[in-house]
């Protein structure tokens, strides 16, 4: 399973790449830090969702740094 899709793997304040809503088709990665996990199961096939600091919302993809 890939790291986004566990909940334990992602915390607040972590930069993360992330798929937005309207970039699923093209797979587009959006860099930021992470706000507010969104996704209350543990896991999830499609990455955990999460609330970036600029307010933007996606699924995680992958985790780029810890701090």
């Amino acid at each position: 399973m890939d790291e986004g899709n566990r909940r334990s793997n992602i915390q607040t304040g972590m930069n993360v790449a992330i798929v937005l809503k309207k970039d699923q088709r093209s797979g587009k990665l959006t860099e930021g830090r992470v706000k507010d996990i969104l996704t209350n199961s543990a896991t999830h096939p499609h990455g955990i969702k999460v609330r970036l600091q600029d307010g933007q919302v996606g699924r995680v993809k992958k985790v780029i740094s810890k701090n």
